[in-house]
């Protein structure tokens, strides 16, 4: 039987300590999922999902997302290998983000850049202006190989 998600309760004590998952989509019809390893903690991505990419992480236990530059749904790692298994998820206080904890096969990378988190860069503050400085992480594969389009 298909997921289906029934509006959030209009009661905040029941959608704060309810047992009912009732995610709180935005206008936009999405909700923020904030996506890390679970066997180290390491801040992997930030995506989003739609209704559709939430049902299908919930009934595959594969983590699905929506494209906000593509606008369409994807499943994480159909390309590269890099499928995410979600081990546990979470919803916020108000049911309007979802943590997904997660193993990656594959190359054991989330990010479309070949590196394993797409957090791989600080940021600073250099004479007023924000700037930005790798960590020090590479990429564990060729991106440009991996996301080449056939001719």
């Amino acid at each position: 039987m298909p997921v289906s998600f029934p509006p959030a309760s209009p009661d905040k004590k029941q959608l704060e300590e309810g047992n009912a998952f009732t995610p709180r989509f935005g206008p936009d019809g999405l909700v923020t999922a904030v996506v890390t390893d679970a066997r180290d903690g390491l801040l992997l991505m930030v995506a989003h999902m739609n209704a559709e990419a939430l049902a299908l992480t919930l009934e595959t236990g594969i983590a699905h997302y929506w494209s906000r530059s593509r606008q369409a749904l994807w499943k994480k790692g159909e390309t590269s290998g890099n499928v995410q298994s979600v081990v546990e998820m979470r919803t916020d206080c108000d049911q309007d983000a979802v943590w997904l904890k997660v193993t990656v096969s594959g190359h054991d990378a989330t990010c479309h850049t070949g590196r394993r988190s797409c957090f791989y860069r600080t940021v600073g503050l250099v004479g007023g202006k924000g700037t930005l400085a790798a960590d020090g992480s590479g990429p564990v594969f060729d991106a440009n190989e991996t996301y080449r389009k056939p001719a």
